[in-house]
């Protein structure tokens, strides 16, 4: 099973990333000084992802219309990023969304719906 949703994504992610390209909604247009503010806090966020996770595009789409500066990793492979997932988060899901506080403590958040939710509040008013 595990090896036919491999075949599987190996064979439709090349049109999943070219759909997501082309649907790409507009980014939120801010004033200059605040997209400096927004940027500064993106800075604190990291999201782990594989790019041909369909619940990772509705993610990233989502950075996109919210014109956010978010660092992404994919985390699909073995190595550091996956590593790190594991490690911060207890689990190899994605999406998951690393978010860094002041005081240097992480909040390691799954699931694109909460992420998305979270975005929002956090950015949408800003």
């Amino acid at each position: 099973m595990k090896s036919f949703f491999k075949t599987l994504r190996v064979a439709l992610g090349p049109f999943m990333l070219l759909w997501e390209i082309i649907t790409r909604p507009k980014g939120l247009v801010r004033a200059p000084a605040a997209q400096e503010a927004v940027d500064r806090q993106c800075r604190d966020i990291v999201l782990y992802q594989y790019r041909t996770c369909p619940f990772c595009i509705k993610v990233r789409r989502e950075i996109h219309r919210l014109s956010l500066n978010i660092e992404s990793l994919d985390a699909q492979m073995e190595g550091q990023n996956r590593n790190d997932l594991v490690r911060g988060g207890g689990q190899a899901k994605v999406p998951c969304l690393k978010v860094t506080d002041q005081a240097g403590n992480s909040e390691w958040m799954y699931e694109s719906g909460k992420i998305i939710a979270y975005l929002h509040g956090r950015f949408a008013a800003v």
